[in-house]
């Protein structure tokens, strides 16, 4: 058995969830992934995966290999590469997660702007509202704004923020424009799923805070699909500013109380707790702190 490809392929099937779909990727027979994770576990003395007909899931012993074979498998392809390139050339495959209108209206952007530089890394990326665990679902870093969770991750800030509230000029003209935070408690909000307190909206102005309680007209988990609705017509919302600007800017939208703002969102790139980071992962985050810095007009850079 060939214990770095066994590792290689155990991490793919935890990574796709099923043996059926780590052999599609591995360009493999499923029952070739099965064996070699069974001799692999035989070596280990230990069960790693809890098998069902449709699933696997990691045991205890399981996860904690896991995370350590990653670490492993990130190490040999670094060495690989300083040995064989100069170390300005970056390869692999870059695995990360990141929201969704953060991926859409800037990540791309980057992305295709450092594969420009970095054309040997690929990239493996899933775009999500919600928080997952980066070792479970086998990603190398996370893009988080503003709420880290509270998985034990390693996290850099490379940018922030500016929270904005806004309407249309439509429905602003039918329902009136608030002036200060209390107003909006008579207004129709559109309100965020993944926000720690939805209903709950916090301002400040020359170290004033206020808080006003919104009533909730529409709810939704996904960023894009309020703007959409808030450019409708459908009541007020709060949001980062990489996803209003460009509609204020073309007159979709309107901000309302500037000189009330929310505290801003701090913009993270998050990793697993793990000695070494692999070469990509550090020239990718690199690069993207120094990219919000200069191409992204909006945000406010926070340079070591």
């Amino acid at each position: 058995m060939d214990r770095f490809e066994a590792m290689t392929i155990f991490c793919k099937a935890v990574e796709q969830g099923s043996f059926a779909a780590a052999a599609e990727r591995l360009n493999l027979s499923t029952s070739a992934v099965s064996r070699q994770i069974a001799q692999l576990e035989t070596l280990l003395h230990a069960r790693l995966l809890n098998r069902t007909t449709r699933r696997i899931s990691l045991t205890d012993e399981g996860r904690a290999y896991y995370e350590r074979c990653l670490q492993v498998l990130s190490d040999l392809e670094e060495a690989e590469e300083l040995v064989g390139n100069s170390r300005s050339i970056l390869r692999g495959t870059l695995r990360l997660t990141a929201p969704i209108s953060f991926g859409v209206w800037h990540l791309s952007y980057a992305i295709a702007d450092f594969s420009r530089e970095q054309p040997q890394v690929k990239f493996d990326i899933s775009l999500l509202d919600h928080q997952v665990d980066l070792v479970e679902a086998g990603l190398d870093l996370a893009i988080r704004v503003g709420d880290l969770g509270t998985q034990n991750l390693v996290a850099r800030s490379i940018g922030k923020a500016r929270l904005m509230t806004c309407a249309s000029p439509d429905y602003l003209a039918r329902h009136g424009t608030p002036t200060v935070p209390a107003d909006l408690a008579q207004h129709h909000c559109l309100t965020y799923a993944y926000n720690a307190d939805v209903h709950l909206w916090k301002f400040t102005r020359n170290g004033e805070v206020e808080e006003v309680r919104v009533t909730t007209a529409l709810h939704a988990n996904n960023g894009i699909l309020l703007r959409e609705l808030a450019v409708q017509g459908m009541g007020v919302m709060r949001g980062p500013d990489f996803l209003l600007q460009s509609a204020v800017d073309q007159h979709q939208l309107q901000e309302i109380m500037p000189d009330w703002a929310p505290a801003p969102l701090n913009i993270y790139v998050a990793y697993p707790s793990r000695k070494h980071l692999s070469a990509k992962v550090r020239g990718f985050t690199n690069f993207l702190q120094q990219w919000l810095a200069t191409r992204c007009p909006h945000a406010v850079a926070t340079m070591p």
